[in-house]
């Protein structure tokens, strides 16, 4: 038969039970301070990098990469059309300015020279003969119009004649009016003849100029044919490497195709490419860094390209220091855009700590601790970090990467 629980022990057994929870929890708590304590996290000091919070000035730069060009690099085409005869120079060779590089069989624009050279000799032997037939026709024209002034005398004379002769009673009225008649017939040939050697003057000059036009559009065609057969002789015009040069002996070149490239390698350049999404940041003027293992080299965009090819700018730098030792054609480099500049900031080397956020969570270390601080990022570049706030000057950062203690505020450096 059950019996009735009085109610002193109904509330002395929740006392008890609460008493026991109470105990529970505490023991709990210092256990887990124990194991804190026990396990603290802790890192070695040769595991991780640390840099000291200077004050400066820092780039804030945007990546792209290059490749270095020769400064000045020519380009020697074939100025006719022709076939490749022999090659004296082979790519890596040094060249002076005047030596050759190869030649070409040009017989067929030697050719082509002669005929026009004939066509030349041709029109000016025209241009003599077309000189010799007008002076003569002048000189006949002329010539008619010297007699026909003396006819005209003799006309003028025999008028007065007749006006003698009729005064004396001795001729008619008639007569007189035919001798008028006949010199005014004669006045009017005299001036259709001079009328005539004016036109003949000006047709022959007219004539003779557009036969001396001819000649001299002849002449420019011959010298322009002249000066490709000069060119023709490929040679170096400066002094430099040859970097390529067309080793197909008898291939046929046409006028205009590239033959052979001559280098400077005295200077360089960089060519840099970059995303067509940071447009708006690349500009002429632009200061550039150039990395080349561990020596910078600064410089500036010198030319932007206006064309977008596979959503990549190119851009050409020009450097400051153009003759460095460490510069060779074709290496590839790395770029760094300058867009910005602080002065007189406090910063840090870069590392793996700093992952790119404005806001981030740092250790600094102090007597063995290192203590999690967060703190502002300004620039950026592939040397510092700005750091606005959350530090001063002196403070040691740790720059190695601590994401495994992000849930830790202290860890102890062993």
């Amino acid at each position: 038969m059950d019996k009735e629980i009085t109610q002193e022990v109904t509330i002395q057994n929740r006392k008890k039970g609460i008493t026991i929870a109470i105990i529970s929890i505490a023991v709990l708590v210092a256990a887990i301070w124990l194991v804190r304590v026990i396990f603290k996290s802790s890192v070695k000091r040769s595991d991780i990098t640390s840099a000291v919070v200077k004050v400066g000035n820092i780039d804030n730069t945007i990546n792209a990469t290059g490749e270095v060009l020769p400064e000045f690099e020519e380009i020697l085409t074939s100025p006719i059309n022709a076939s490749i005869k022999n090659v004296i120079m082979d790519a890596g060779n040094k060249v002076k300015a005047g030596q050759s590089i190869l030649t070409l069989d040009k017989s067929a624009a030697q050719n082509d020279f002669d005929k026009q050279k004939f066509q030349l000799e041709s029109k000016q032997n025209e241009i003599e003969k077309l000189k010799l037939d007008l002076n003569k026709s002048f000189f006949d024209i002329k010539s008619n119009n010297d007699i026909k002034q003396l006819h005209i005398s003799d006309l003028t004379d025999a008028v007065e004649n007749a006006k003698r002769l009729f005064s004396a009673g001795g001729g008619t009225r008639e007569g007189i009016e035919q001798a008028e008649l006949n010199l005014k017939v004669a006045q009017l040939e005299k001036k259709q003849i001079e009328n005539e050697i004016k036109n003949k003057q000006q047709t022959m000059q007219i004539e003779i100029k557009e036969a001396q036009l001819a000649a001299d559009v002849l002449r420019s065609d011959l010298n322009a044919l002249q000066h490709k057969l000069d060119l023709a002789n490929i040679v170096a015009t400066r002094a430099g490497v040859v970097t390529y040069v067309n080793k197909n002996i008898g291939q046929n070149i046409k006028e205009g195709e590239s033959l052979a490239r001559i280098a400077d390698l005295s200077s360089f350049k960089v060519q840099g490419s970059i995303s067509d999404n940071a447009m708006n940041e690349v500009h002429n003027g632009i200061p550039v860094i150039v990395l080349i293992n561990d020596t910078q080299l600064k410089g500036h965009v010198a030319n932007v390209s206006p064309s977008i090819q596979n959503s990549i700018i190119t851009f050409d730098i020009q450097l400051d220091e153009r003759n460095s030792a460490v510069l060779r054609p074709n290496m590839k480099v790395d770029v760094y855009l300058v867009t910005a500049t602080h002065n007189h900031v406090m910063m840090v080397s870069n590392g793996a700590a700093f992952k790119g956020s404005n806001l981030q969570d740092i250790f600094v270390l102090n007597n063995g601790i290192a203590q999690k601080r967060t703190v502002h990022i300004g620039l950026t570049n592939f040397d510092n970090v700005e750091i606005k706030d959350g530090v001063k000057p002196g403070d040691v950062v740790i720059t190695s990467d601590m994401s495994e203690f992000k849930n830790s505020k202290e860890v102890v450096i062993n």
